[in-house]
């Protein structure tokens, strides 16, 4: 099999590179599936019924800041530590990150280990339904764990916070891109969370995150890519801020940023979970 043009280690690998590359002894792969409760998919019970072989589960609802009032928020450097060594993930692996829906929350974990300063990580494109329909291997046998050392270094410029956002949207000196629909967007359509305001940041662009990807739920390639984000609007040359409803499909844009050659991008961790919920926050509706 010839590689993938789309294969990059650090971005987003095809089903062959990770079937070629599955026995590697420092390759590690995680199921990050994580559902809306809307879905009314229960993550852990899929994985363990059937994963690729070898993958630990990286629940997301877990390894986060559970001190923290707004879900799943990036967790503190020790604890996120603790729980990849628990999963024997550490210095020195490749790792690749997949998830049941295509490219969804799996996006999210390769920006929280991007955040940790670790670079050696990939979403698999297409994810699990890809593999799946590709007839390729599957296991529902937990894997065997063994400890490994990991160090990080927490890259703080790749996450915003809200302060750093309406500073951003007053000025205008970032990209504010939302992931959400755009009824959502417009302020047409009720959040999902009870309490929160409909509409959006003022100044922000609305990039739906299925826009990105394919119908078969791979990524777009690159020139492709650029081309859904300049069609909205985007002065690629400014810093970008991704966002969404809680910072999960934010992180598939931020995926399609760095697939482009935009390193100058953050995620705004609270997003509109915490956005929608302040009334001293200015809030945009329609286009």
């Amino acid at each position: 099999m010839t590689p993938s043009p789309q294969d990059d280690p650090r971005t987003l690998v095809s089903t062959d590179w990770l079937a070629r590359h599955l026995r590697d002894p420092d390759l590690r792969v995680l199921d990050a599936s994580w559902y809306l409760p809307a879905q009314t998919r229960d993550a852990k019970a899929e994985y363990a019924a059937a994963h690729i072989p070898g993958a630990r589960f990286f629940d997301i609802d877990e390894i986060s800041d559970q001190r923290s009032s707004l879900p799943h928020m990036a967790p503190p450097p020790e604890k996120f530590i603790s729980r990849m060594r628990a999963l024997g993930v550490g210095d020195g692996h490749q790792v690749v990150i997949y998830d049941g829906a295509g490219i969804f929350s799996a996006a999210r974990v390769w920006w929280t280990f991007r955040l940790m300063g670790k670079t050696d990580v990939a979403v698999l494109d297409g994810g699990f339904p890809r593999w799946q329909a590709e007839g390729r291997e599957i296991e529902d046998m937990p894997p065997v764990i063994r400890d490994r050392h990991m160090t990080v270094s927490r890259q703080n410029h790749l996450v915003k916070d809200v302060t750093q956002v309406a500073h951003a949207a007053k000025l205008g000196e970032a990209e504010i891109l939302d992931a959400r629909s755009a009824p959502r967007f417009r302020g047409e359509a009720p959040e999902p969370r009870a309490g929160l305001r409909s509409g959006h940041i003022p100044g922000s662009k609305n990039i739906p995150f299925a826009e990105v990807l394919n119908p078969d739920g791979t990524m777009k390639s690159p020139a492709a890519l650029r081309e859904v984000f300049e069609a909205a609007g985007v002065d690629l040359k400014k810093p970008a801020i991704t966002s969404c409803g809680s910072g999960v499909t934010a992180a598939v844009l931020s995926l399609a940023l760095e697939r482009i050659g935009h390193r100058n991008h953050a995620l705004y961790d609270g997003s509109w979970a915490e956005w929608g919920m302040y009334d001293d926050l200015r809030v945009a509706t329609g286009p």
